[in-house]
């Protein structure tokens, strides 16, 4: 959803012509994010490789699914609820000659998640890159009316679910495999509206670097991509008006970025190309905080 600097965000009501619930399905937006890598030029770099992306039917898992099987890798994606923008990410994977594989599953389950990687493993032959992206925010104007379920919601979800899928991977994975973590701009300088999920993300950049140190001698590389604001199905659902009508202007570019523009700097830590990174927080944010 590319806007002029200058130019007011909708709100959820304009973006959405009826209420939705969360989480929201990319499919019933009115304004969609890009994320079909139009002007991407893969080359090979993850050719015979097997990827495992949870929250891989929208926004972010979305785009970086098909940046991987435009490279050549076979998919597994985690989605939550929307079977629909599963489907569609599955045609996008087919459609580039890959093999595909959509599991239903919730993060926050221990359980849930080990049947998840024996299920990559055992039906696409592998598993060589685990995407930890699924995530859940809601904003709320005060801190001190954040509901317990909530603030509960959002650490199984956000942090918990990335232990238990890096816990149920490991075992299967070898030298030169990957793990690559979601963070947020938010982790590093925080959010009055988001606290709850920005405390998650700043302890999924910790868990970072110390998976990283733990996994070394394996030669399995972890690193974290921290993305600003990105316009997803994440977003209009969720944020506060206030912040929803200034999304985006708080970074040098002066706009919200799309999913399409954070799938490379997946790759870059998924292939050889990032070989000798590991422990990174690479920030994706338009260059924000903005300078005064």
């Amino acid at each position: 959803m590319q806007t002029e600097q200058n130019e007011p965000r909708p709100t959820n009501s304009e973006i959405n012509p009826k209420p939705m619930g969360y989480p929201t399905s990319e499919e019933a937006m009115k304004e969609q994010p890009d994320w079909d890598m139009s002007s991407y030029q893969p080359s090979g770099k993850l050719k015979g490789k097997v990827a495992l992306i949870t929250g891989g039917d929208s926004g972010i898992g979305r785009a970086v699914a098909l940046a991987f099987a435009m490279e050549g890798a076979d998919v597994a994606i985690l989605y939550h609820t929307n079977a629909e923008d599963a489907a569609v990410v599955g045609q996008a994977v087919e459609a580039q000659g890959r093999r595909f594989l959509a599991i239903q599953a919730d993060v926050s389950s221990a359980t849930e998640c080990r049947e998840a990687v024996r299920r990559t493993y055992s039906e696409l032959g592998g598993l060589n890159i685990l995407v930890n992206n699924a995530a859940y925010q809601m904003g709320y104007e005060k801190f001190e009316s954040i509901p317990e379920e909530n603030v509960h919601r959002t650490f199984d979800t956000n942090i918990k679910g990335y232990i238990f899928m890096a816990q149920a991977a490991i075992p299967l994975m070898h030298e030169g495999d990957a793990i690559i973590n979601t963070g947020s701009i938010a982790g590093l300088v925080g959010n009055p509206h988001l606290i709850d999920y920005a405390s998650t993300k700043g302890a999924i950049h910790t868990f970072t670097k110390s998976l990283a140190a733990y996994l070394g001698e394996k030669k399995i590389r972890v690193n974290a991509v921290l993305p600003g604001p990105i316009w997803t199905p994440l977003i209009p659902g969720t944020m506060i008006k206030e912040d929803l009508k200034k999304f985006g202007d708080s970074t040098m570019l002066g706009r919200p970025g799309q999913p399409e523009e954070l799938a490379p700097a997946y790759v870059f830590f998924a292939s050889q190309d990032g070989s000798y990174a590991t422990g990174s927080l690479l920030e994706v944010t338009g260059g924000m905080p903005k300078g005064s």
